[in-house]
């Protein structure tokens, strides 16, 4: 191209020459320059032949020293006589085959899959986590675990603790599923890979229930998204306090927040629609409700809409944690490894399912063991 360029650049000159072929002057010009010769370095006279190198090679290779560091076996011939090189020459001679590693065991971790769930409704994948609440001393602590519908935002199931076990955890699960009335192979339940989460209690408990377990990357925080968004917007409430007095306190503050979590809070995530309104089924008749709204005030004052008709935020449709890159990369995860809800398994389909809730569990109730 740069040829090209010298060539028009007689006819035409060199900026439009290198305008229309979008090569840098600069370039041109650093063709033209005289390339230097590079140099031919000369070999030491201290350097050691060929057969002195080779000579250093095998004896580092040699049965006697093949597990030796190069100090080690320099050491060793001096203290038998006999000088070859240096250990900076050893360790350049095995460098020049590609001989230095490291020998020791290294940690050489697993590569894991992440997770890819996918929920087109309420009640097909869950995802829940513990957390930790300041109780009124110090390095004291409540357990808050809290289960989320990650298609609606809504808590379906809460329990605070003053500890954390897998036989607790598995009550907790036990429970929300019974009150949800969930069905064998209906539900996806995702999360980390705490202690609880792993605990043999609970997995026995997900294959009685019918239940598919998934689980996050070692230390990828991003693979359990809502559940850590939905304990920053607790914890970020104005009257979220620094410590609790005691259990009972952390009781009745946790539902009081629950309560207007579900019933009251607006969340982005799903067109600002309250997740008992997504929950129940109810958000088409909210949207259409926002619809004549805003309907009405264009008609009022069309001039304000610079845009035309507004319309409100769409309604969710499908829900992701960790989407496939491609619609091809999808189909492939679901042939190779299927991961998440059998009826919707890493499916692609963005036909909206009828938010129609699955049980007569009432849509302002939540799960809050005493134990």
């Amino acid at each position: 191209m740069i040829q090209t360029a010298q060539q028009l650049a007689k006819q035409v000159g060199l900026t439009t020459a290198c305008a229309v072929l979008k090569v840098a002057r600069s370039s041109v010009y650093r063709a033209r320059q005289p390339q230097a010769k590079s140099a031919v370095r000369s070999q030491s006279a201290r350097a050691l032949s060929a057969a002195e190198r080779e000579v250093v090679r095998q004896t580092l290779d040699s049965e006697r020293f093949m597990d030796c560091a190069p100090r080690e076996v320099h050491a060793t011939l001096l203290d038998e006589g006999t000088y070859l090189c240096s250990p900076s020459t050893m360790y350049r001679v095995l460098a020049e085959h590609d001989e230095v590693r490291e020998r020791r065991d290294q940690v050489r971790r697993p590569a894991y899959r992440a997770p890819e769930l996918l929920a087109t409704g309420p009640r097909e994948v869950w995802s829940w986590d513990i957390t930790q609440l300041r109780g009124a001393a110090k390095w004291q602590y409540f357990y808050l675990y809290v289960m989320l519908d990650i298609f609606s935002r809504y808590v379906v199931g809460w329990l605070l603790v003053e500890q954390q076990s897998g036989e607790l955890a598995k009550l907790f699960i036990r429970e929300t599923c019974d009150k949800h009335h969930i069905r064998p192979e209906q539900l996806t339940l995702h999360a980390d890979r705490g202690g609880p989460m792993l605990a043999k209690p609970v997995t026995l408990l997900m294959a009685d229930l019918g239940i598919t377990e998934s689980h996050s990357r070692p230390q990828v925080s991003n693979d359990n998204p809502f559940s850590e968004a939905q304990f920053k917007t607790m914890k970020y409430r104005p009257d979220y306090p620094d410590r609790f007095g005691c259990l009972a306190d952390a009781r009745t503050w946790a539902q009081s927040f629950f309560a207007w979590y579900n019933n009251e809070h607006h969340h982005s995530g799903i067109g600002y629609m309250t997740p008992a309104a997504v929950h129940s089924g109810d958000a088409a008749r909210v949207f259409a409700r926002r619809q004549q709204v805003l309907q009405r005030a264009y008609a009022a004052h069309p001039e304000r809409f610079v845009k035309g008709l507004p319309t409100p935020p769409p309604l969710p449709t499908e829900v992701w944690i960790n989407p496939p890159k491609s619609a091809n990369d999808a189909v492939a995860a679901e042939a190779v490894e299927p991961v998440g809800n059998p009826q919707h398994r890493a499916g692609l389909s963005t036909t909206p399912q009828p938010l129609i809730p699955q049980g007569a569990s009432p849509i302002n109730q939540h799960t809050s063991i005493r134990l």
